[in-house]
């Protein structure tokens, strides 16, 4: 691809774009801003006014801040625009205001782009990892990916971080609910299991892991380096020491931590994957920043 790569991933809690150039194999730059595009939707069953102004402002400022003129835009949407009523409505009006035409895609392509990401960096950390499973925990879903090495396994599943915190708005009922939530995940993974075998191990990527990841590292929110993240190991006890710290803290030290607006979420994704340690009977992933957008490069480089 002769024109440097701009992808765009509208998720249903955070819009990240990079740009990237494939030649040199070199990150132009990159962003990621809070949207909240999933906001009400269980409750409405669309995607509010409140939503789709966020989502054009956001893109409207990153056009002003950098000029796309010299870009292939790649741009792709997963769960909250898979679900919502008045999805076309309002990808036309972001195609108006933005002129950005974003592609709706399926679970099992946001797995399969998620993989490809994963498996790119993976090899930059010359990783030793034959079979591995990814856990890829989003605001309105979490994907989870088998790879082996003669087949591909995954399933998207409608378990999010943003639909978690809305429909459990205490950490008490999120932690009740789990068993419920979380069944339909653990019969896939143990179908998974008992037909193909095990795994040499787990993966994890988006904000949960990621953030933790951060915390781990001595990073605050302003300070992240996906570099510093890639491939730290993090434990099940680490886990609930960063969740409980997070709880402990007051607001201030929690936006510092993860971001102003950003601690309920947090704490929701650390409740589902805490469920999925158990589930999994590990102790300890791999945490990968790379996902959906860097996917999106990873193919129209030609990866």
């Amino acid at each position: 691809m002769s024109k440097p790569i701009l992808a765009i991933d509208l998720g249903s809690n955070t819009l990240r774009l990079l740009a990237y150039e494939c030649q040199s194999q070199r990150i132009l730059y990159h962003s990621e801003q809070m949207v909240k595009t999933a906001e009400g939707l269980r409750a409405t069953g669309r995607i509010s006014p409140q939503a789709q102004s966020r989502i054009i402002a956001t893109l409207q400022e990153a056009q002003r801040q950098q000029s796309w003129d010299s870009y292939h835009i790649c741009a792709v949407t997963t769960e909250a625009m898979r679900r919502a009523s008045n999805a076309s409505e309002v990808l036309a009006a972001i195609e108006t205001e933005t002129g950005v035409v974003f592609e709706v895609i399926s679970g099992a392509r946001e797995a399969s782009l998620t993989l490809l990401a994963v498996q790119y960096r993976l090899r930059q950390l010359a990783s030793s990892l034959d079979s591995f499973m990814v856990v890829d925990i989003g605001g309105g879903s979490t994907e989870l990916i088998f790879c082996y090495p003669q087949e591909t396994i995954s399933r998207s599943f409608a378990v999010g971080i943003v639909t978690m915190a809305e429909r459990y708005p205490s950490l008490v009922s999120m932690e009740r609910a789990i068993p419920h939530e979380m069944a339909m995940l653990e019969q896939f993974v143990q179908q998974t299991l008992a037909s193909s075998g095990a795994v040499g191990g787990v993966v994890a990527t988006a904000g949960t892991p990621t953030t933790l990841a951060s915390l781990k590292q001595g990073q605050s929110y302003a300070t992240y380096e996906a570099d510093v993240v890639n491939g730290t190991v993090l434990s099940r006890a680490e886990v609930e020491y960063y969740h409980t710290l997070l709880l402990a803290s007051d607001t201030a030290t929690r936006a510092k931590m993860v971001g102003t607006g950003r601690a309920e979420l947090i704490s929701a994704g650390c409740v589902i994957f805490q469920a999925i340690y158990a589930m999994l009977g590990v102790e300890s992933v791999v945490v990968i920043d790379d996902g959906l957008r860097e996917g999106v490069v990873r193919e129209a480089c030609g990866d």
